[in-house]
């Protein structure tokens, strides 16, 4: 716990600003952080970054301990879709987020997997053992993750140069008119919210390439298969949304005036359904395909009764 007192020639200062001055060793971001989270306290009581000063005040700031380097394992379920000595694949549930990040520091399917198998523990980050790709916590589906240091670097070279297939299934909002198609526009963070990403002019993005094709048709949904020759943040969704057809179920990038899903989802409309890739070790390609979660299935059977 830090304590200071505001001087009197302070006055008038921003919180933020003036502990930022004060503590160094602390970025800006992250005492916004703390303060938004009720760490700091200004005369005994939480206040908001922009509060401004008076001279005299007393300032606390809490610090919590930086979140532990290496990672707890977890014991947990795991659909497991095929493991060999080399590695692991399985099928993602929606709600598991992939490893430990803000806000989800525990019930990670990295954990999981570490306390399946110890021995991936020196493969790849500490928080993140054998991850070599990951899916949104609201995504569902296919993830392949390296047991050993070797298989880590081949199957992070395979998806560097785009020899990874990765195929997925979604319901987005909306008709879609075109058969098939392919989205190629550079993604980047939102310039106006750091959490989202967003379809950015050329050379303030990376370059984001989707190809879809239409299933089917419903009154106000459409059903289509995607694929990915790369692998940006939000990739699926910000392309989609961008065409005028967000995901549904997609809070974030779906906007205000979509009509409601017709069906409790309890998660995105969006399936990693198959992957392939050579296997690290035998230089046989492997493929794998997960069934459509029963999540989906209602919605799909939902839109198909009504026509």
């Amino acid at each position: 716990m830090a304590e200071l007192t505001v001087d009197p020639g302070a006055a008038g200062t921003r919180l933020d600003r003036w502990l930022s001055a004060r503590l160094p060793e602390l970025s800006r971001a992250r005492l916004q952080v703390l303060i938004a989270a009720g760490r700091v306290r200004v005369g005994g009581r939480a206040v908001k970054a922009s509060h401004r000063l008076r001279g005299g005040e007393r300032v606390e700031v809490e610090v919590p301990p930086p979140a532990p380097e290496e990672l707890v394992p977890e014991p947990a379920a795991l659909a497991i879709v095929h493991e060999d000595a080399h590695v692991l694949v399985v099928d993602k549930p929606a709600g598991m987020v992939v490893h430990p990040g803000a806000g989800h520091a525990r019930g990670t399917l990295a954990a999981a997997v570490l306390a399946h198998a110890p021995t991936i523990a020196g493969v790849g980050g500490p928080r993140r053992p054998g991850i070599v790709h990951r899916l949104d916590k609201d995504t569902s589906g296919l993830l392949v993750l390296a047991k050993t240091r070797e298989a880590y670097e081949a199957l992070v070279a395979q998806l560097a140069s785009r020899t990874v297939t990765r195929r997925y299934l979604v319901v987005v909002h909306g008709r879609v008119a075109r058969d098939a198609g392919v989205v190629d526009r550079p993604i980047g963070r939102h310039p106006h919210d750091r959490v989202r990403m967003a379809v950015r002019p050329a050379g303030r993005g990376r370059r984001a390439v989707t190809r879809f094709r239409v299933l089917e048709r419903f009154a106000r949904f459409t059903h289509l298969e995607v694929s990915l020759e790369t692998g940006r943040t939000h990739q699926i969704r910000v392309h989609l949304a961008s065409l005028g057809h967000p995901v549904a179920g997609d809070a974030v990038y779906g906007g205000r005036r979509r009509p409601p899903v017709p069906v409790p989802l309890e998660g995105l409309a969006l399936h990693a359904a198959a992957l392939a890739f050579v296997h690290p070790a035998t230089g046989e390609r492997l493929e794998f395909r997960a069934p459509l979660p029963a999540r989906m299935e209602r919605l799909l059977s939902h839109l198909r009764d009504s026509g």
